[in-house]
């Protein structure tokens, strides 16, 4: 089973890399349909004598639609490239299930089985937003692009062959902290792609147009793009919370004796913790622009990936076991 798992995980990201190409084919191609793009409709106003008319009007959800029907070359690429997504998603979880079954156990106890999973939860929320907002598609390419890297990164730094767990993680708080963490953590993830994509079309709006701002011509609109990252984090952060901060602590005391001790990866993710507290105070705070906002929530994306590679490969503390597998 562990070599079948070792095998799906090859194939999992040649599948990620498939759909990314032709998302990217989509993208550079099927300019024209705009199928990232939303139309808006036109803002209702007051009919009459001296009646005031508005030009700028920020649409809610109800206003957003999708634009007119794409050209049907770049549709069928882009369907295929779900097709594709969803194919990598099955042998994503494949890979995770067989690596589960070889080492006897939840496949969550090591930087390598961390990425695994956390990575399938990004995948997995993905395809869900590709369900209910087909207008997003477009963004595919940069998602798919994070899932090859992260998965890349975890087969040649972070692979550790299967193995039972180190005794302190023999315990039912395993399952429920580190579980809510890595759902917390794939959220993250895929909401730090429209951070991003908001940011390069906004600058593109504001007609910017050197590299990375070029970008942005086929992307979804900046609003949609800027209210996706909000839901995205806002679901996230309260999974976070109680994985990190209270899960956590309670199962350090179980363990070690103490419910915290200023371990490198304790300290950083109450860094995170506090990033992205930051992100949704800012985010409700009228004053502060969206742009500055945005900025907050990646680096709190940062943050997490500090904690990821940074603490487990270059740090020693509690949550160090056997080189970088430990979590």
């Amino acid at each position: 089973m562990a070599e079948l798992s070792n095998q799906l995980m090859a194939v999992t990201v040649l599948a990620y890399l498939a759909a990314m190409v032709l998302y990217a084919a989509e993208y550079a191609f099927g300019s024209k349909s705009r199928i990232g793009r939303a139309a808006v409709r036109p803002a209702k106003q007051l009919v009459g004598a001296g009646a005031p008319v508005e030009d700028d009007v920020v649409p809610d959800d109800d206003d957003v639609v999708e634009a007119p029907r794409p050209d049907r070359k770049a549709e069928i690429i882009g369907r295929v490239a779900v097709g594709l997504n969803v194919l990598a998603l099955l042998l994503h979880l494949g890979t995770l299930v067989t690596r589960g079954i070889a080492a006897d156990r939840m496949p969550w106890g090591n930087m390598y089985e961390y990425i695994l999973s956390a990575t399938f939860v990004g995948s997995a929320v993905w395809v869900g937003i590709l369900l209910r907002r087909p207008a997003v598609r477009h963004i595919g390419l940069f998602v798919s692009l994070a899932l090859v890297l992260l998965l890349g990164a975890a087969g040649m730094i972070a692979y550790t062959p299967v193995g039972p767990l180190v005794p302190a993680l023999h315990s039912y708080w395993f399952i429920i902290h580190v579980s809510t963490i890595i759902i917390g953590s794939g959220i993250f993830l895929v909401g730090a792609v429209p951070a991003t994509m908001f940011l390069i079309r906004d600058g593109y709006d504001k007609g910017k147009r050197r590299f990375p701002y070029s970008l942005g011509k086929n992307t979804p609109d900046a609003t949609m793009l800027e209210r996706l990252t909000f839901r995205l984090h806002a679901f996230a952060f309260p999974l976070f919370t109680f994985g990190a901060l209270i899960a956590g602590p309670i199962w350090a005391e179980a363990s070690w004796g103490r419910y915290w001790g200023w371990d490198p990866k304790e300290v950083w993710a109450f860094i995170s913790w506090i990033v992205y507290a930051g992100y949704l105070h800012a985010r409700a705070t009228p004053s502060v622009k969206r742009t500055v906002a945005t900025w907050i929530a990646l680096l709190g994306f940062a943050t997490m990936l500090m904690n990821l590679f940074g603490v487990n490969l270059f740090f020693s503390g509690f949550h160090s076991y056997a080189n970088a597998g430990g979590m």
